[in-house]
């Protein structure tokens, strides 16, 4: 009776998240077979080195704040950027606002012929910029917030630059090559909403059913072992007595 209840439950448990277990081995052997560096397109950033900050130069966060009359200000961060030195001041969660590090001047977005710039200085390779496209809220595959430049260059990668419609700086780099790592990478961790959550329910109840069924495998394994060595021994009494 305990052997026929186990052997069902395994049976049916197996066949529930056989194919999900399929695709965190195939997902393990894409994410380890392919370069990271390629998947993260390393290949094509050119070696720009941001320029040095004159602090000398550069007004604090608290001059920049009060001169644009703000208030409630989470976070201040100072950036080399293409366009110079930049305050970015978060207010609030989503709330940003970029400002001008030396006049303390609130900054516009960059021009499409600015974004044209920066995606081909930042770019290393025989393609050429085939497409420049605006954005005003980030893809999802970009993984980044706010407005965007999506700068795609021809090459067999098909590479794309997600620059910051703001600071110009390449926010992230994806490709054909990156999209079907990612593909891929969404099977492993059972989570297609782009995000980079490993906590979500499905996969921790697909992971405990796994569970279940590699336990009751080693219960019928132990059945069945002992099952052999009693028999084992009846025939050796057996052919003692005989």
């Amino acid at each position: 009776m305990l052997l026929r209840w186990v052997l069902q439950l395994h049976k049916w448990i197996a066949l529930a998240v056989g194919i999900q277990v399929l695709g965190w081995v195939l997902g393990g052997l894409i994410m380890t077979a392919l370069p990271i560096e390629k998947v993260r397109s390393e290949q094509h950033m050119a070696p720009v080195k941001p320029a040095e900050l004159d602090l000398a130069h550069v007004l604090p966060a608290a001059k920049v704040i009060e001169l644009a009359g703000l208030s409630g200000v989470t976070e201040a961060s100072l950036k080399s950027t293409p366009r110079g030195p930049i305050w970015n001041l978060a207010e609030g969660p989503g709330g940003e606002a970029y400002f001008d590090a030396v006049t303390g001047q609130n900054i516009d977005e960059i021009t499409e012929s600015n974004a044209r710039q920066y995606a081909i200085a930042a770019y290393k390779g025989a393609g050429h910029l085939a497409k420049l496209v605006y954005h005003e809220e980030a893809p999802s595959e970009a993984q980044v917030s706010g407005a965007v430049y999506q700068a795609e260059f021809d090459d067999p990668e098909r590479t794309s630059f997600y620059l910051s419609a703001y600071t110009g700086e390449v926010l992230s780099r994806r490709s054909n090559l990156w999209r079907f790592y990612n593909f891929f990478y969404q099977i492993h961790i059972m989570n297609f909403s782009g995000n980079q959550n490993y906590n979500h329910p499905t996969i921790v109840a697909v992971t405990a059913f796994t569970l279940t069924v590699v336990l009751t495998g080693f219960v019928l394994l132990w059945i069945r072992i002992a099952r052999d060595l009693k028999g084992l021994k009846r025939n050796k009494a057996a052919a003692a007595a005989a």
